[in-house]
């Protein structure tokens, strides 16, 4: 089985996971991780001290933006996922970019190549684009004039009348920052989660930048007794499933990936419908079963030869033999357990939605609406391990909704 933690080395940070889906990728290992992470958080909105977890923010930026110093070279580059290529994919000059991209992508990276190397990079970091200055607007919300700034789902909006809305308005650039790499090369650089990179940036008029670190500055994201006490009694329960679970069938999902893979597709296609991932473990179970055979089906179908088909029936055999050969019930108890997870990550984080930040909001064709930030992300002492803590379902309705505009729909 792969560790969570070599997971994430291996992918580097170009995507991370959900805190439930941790279960199936990690296995035994991944939903212990996963309990550990929430009662971290508990703790820390609860008001103690002794939490060893760091938490950032998700922004709702695009595209993903590497930058820093080419370890084998020493000149200064930006990227975009394609870092971590068998042959790395970077640009250190203007033709660089002009001759691997084109459009709006190729302007962004060409401002991004220009105005970074200000900030004085050591090493690689990475972030999420917020804008360029075309991508600024000014727009009347509520009543109030703001400087708006729609790279994906989310629009964003700071009061005209503030120092930040002015630092914003005299950027050529906005990013936010929130992993750290090192390495030799490229190909070995490892990741390190929420390091406080603002502090070790030199600042610049011509780069808004932050790092993606949560702050309650506002003091108000802190639970009340009643709300810690209905998180710990979910987790409890979690717990407590978790311990009836042969190892076996965990394991079974993170090391088949055929099975990972069908499974987090059936899953993501509920999410995808506006539906709760699991309202049962055992119809999931039979759900997930008939979506498999329904997947082999349509791909045996389109198999012209006879070898072809057969091939697909001898997968599909494979993969179906594990819930053949183990009690469903057995089996629907991961599922519970994923769907206790995702009851205690909402309350936790519906909590730290309450910290004042930048105004977040969805745009429609008659206005806008106000919206949360698109997650957290929750992060081991160690820097190295990382899940996401995103209401799935709010941010999915919105991410796939024609009702709601999107930053590239101009």
């Amino acid at each position: 089985m792969i560790s969570f933690n070599k997971y994430l080395v291996e992918a580097k940070n170009t995507h991370m996971e959900h805190a439930e889906d941790n279960v199936l990728n990690g296995g035994v290992e991944g939903a212990r991780q996963t309990i550990n992470f929430l009662q971290s958080l508990r703790d820390m909105l609860a008001g103690h001290s002794n939490v060893k977890i760091n938490t950032t923010v998700k922004w709702d930026g695009a595209p993903a933006i590497f930058a820093g110093i080419d370890p084998t070279d020493g000149k200064f580059f930006v990227a975009k996922k394609g870092i971590f290529n068998k042959n790395p994919k970077v640009y250190k000059t203007p033709a660089d970019v002009r001759a691997d991209t084109s459009g709006d992508l190729a302007e962004k990276l060409l401002i991004c190549l220009k105005y970074l190397p200000e900030l004085g990079i050591k090493g690689v970091i990475q972030g999420d684009l917020m804008f360029t200055q075309s991508d600024l607007s000014v727009q009347k919300i509520d009543g109030e004039s703001c400087v708006t700034f729609h790279p994906n789902t989310i629009v964003y909006a700071v009061p005209v009348n503030t120092k930040l809305a002015k630092q914003i308005q005299s950027a050529k650039m906005g990013i936010v920052w929130h992993t750290t790499y090192t390495g030799k090369s490229f190909e070995t650089m490892k990741a390190s989660f929420g390091k406080n990179i603002k502090s070790k940036l030199k600042s610049s008029r011509n780069v808004w930048f932050d790092d993606a670190t949560y702050r309650d500055v506002s003091g108000t994201a802190t639970m009340t007794q009643t709300e810690t006490e209905e998180v710990t009694k979910v987790l409890s329960k979690a717990g407590t499933l978790f311990q009836t679970i042969k190892p076996t069938i965990l394991n079974t999902f993170s090391d088949d990936e055929e099975l990972l893979i069908m499974t987090k597709t059936f899953n993501n296609s509920k999410i995808r419908m506006g539906q709760p991932i699991i309202d049962n473990g055992a119809s999931h179970v039979r759900g997930l079963v008939q979506f498999i055979t329904d997947k082999f089906q349509k791909e045996e179908d389109s198999k012209k030869s006879e070898a072809g088909k057969q091939a697909v029936r001898e997968r599909k055999q494979r993969v179906l033999k594990f819930f053949s050969n183990n009690d469903p019930m057995e089996i629907a108890k991961v599922f519970d357990l994923m769907k206790l997870i995702v009851e205690a990550k909402i309350v936790i984080v519906s909590k730290m939605n309450k910290a004042e930040g930048i105004g977040t909001f969805l745009k429609t064709a008659s206005g806008f609406m106000a919206t949360s930030v698109e997650g957290y992300v929750a992060i081991d002492h160690t820097g190295k391990n990382a899940v996401k803590i995103v209401d799935r379902l709010e941010f999915s309705r919105a991410n796939f909704s024609p009702d709601i505009l999107k930053g590239w729909q101009r």
